[in-house]
């Protein structure tokens, strides 16, 4: 006679209950954030002592909307404020932070877009210009306390980030796009993006995968809204765009350039051999545009002096 094993030795219980482990911790890690502990904690070694002087802060937007931030470096440089694209926050910068070139040569903010990081996450914002005027606020009062500021955008924060440039062209000195989306219709939606908004299977998606998936699926219109609005960029401007980019199309800087009529200065390069993911497989080369556009707006505003 067999004997009836009990329900805890069973295998099928143990695949189920890791299974569900799983899943609550894929759904927690694909939140795509730190907490401001941990992001200063990651901070604890950068260049120059820096990390031991991280700040982060939070303010509110006129309609009550709860924008986070976090800054280290020398407040005597000029600033460099990065956005992020999505899905993500601004933890996606981390290595960015601690670069030794960078801190060098400028401050650094970094800021969670709305919908994002801890700035409402789950909370979808898909108004490109939203979007901008929620970070207007922090550049207004910054560009006050530096000699320059530069804005740098990747994928849709650089979308964002061009908003900004021109909805505040006083705000900045100078553009960094970095696969940007920025010609309507030119990237990749995938056939599941339509289904995964419905609410019958939106619950199971990590906030921060549902706020890129609406925002994607709002590109097109919000980007024809953009198309008057180019003329008003009156600074100089760096696009970069992997040249095998198979998300955000390299179709997308040809067009970014061929609307900056306006811009005193505008440099285009394809990068060979690269996809989208030129944050992470391009950094040395992103953070050297960035110093050589902090170059140029220097230049540029001794000039005006």
């Amino acid at each position: 006679m067999k004997t009836k094993r009990p329900f805890w030795k069973k295998k099928r219980i143990w695949i189920l209950i890791l299974s569900i482990g799983f899943i609550f911790y894929a759904y927690w890690f694909l939140q795509l954030r730190l907490s401001p502990k941990e992001f200063k904690q990651q901070l604890k070694g950068a260049p120059y002592n820096y990390g031991n002087s991280v700040k982060s802060g939070d303010y509110k937007t006129p309609d009550g909307r709860n924008v986070h931030y976090t800054e280290i470096g020398n407040d005597s440089l000029p600033l460099v404020v990065l956005l992020h694209g999505s899905p993500a926050s601004s933890f996606i910068w981390m290595g960015f932070l601690k670069d030794s070139l960078l801190l060098r040569n400028a401050k650094l903010l970094v800021v969670d877009r709305l919908g994002y990081g801890y700035s409402g996450l789950g909370k979808p914002e898909t108004s490109i210009q939203k979007q901008a005027e929620a970070i207007m606020p922090l550049l207004h009062e910054k560009i006050k306390q530096h000699s320059e500021l530069i804005l740098v955008g990747s994928s849709y924060g650089a979308t964002v980030a061009a908003r900004l440039a021109m909805d505040c062209p006083d705000c900045i000195d100078g553009l960094l796009l970095q696969a940007g989306s920025t010609k309507p219709g030119a990237e990749t939606i995938y056939s599941i993006s339509y289904p995964a908004t419905h609410w019958s299977l939106r619950w199971m998606i990590p906030a921060a995968l549902t706020m890129a998936n609406l925002e994607k699926l709002s590109h097109k219109a919000e980007l024809e809204k953009m198309r008057p609005l180019w003329q008003n960029i009156k600074v100089p401007v760096t696009i970069l765009h992997g040249a095998d980019d198979k998300l955000i199309w390299p179709e997308n800087a040809s067009f970014t350039k061929e609307q900056l009529v306006n811009a005193p200065w505008v440099e285009l390069n394809f990068v060979p051999k690269r996809g989208h993911n030129l944050t992470w497989k391009s950094k040395e080369l992103v953070c050297q545009k960035i110093v050589a556009l902090l170059g140029i707006a220097k230049a540029r505003k001794l000039l005006k002096n």
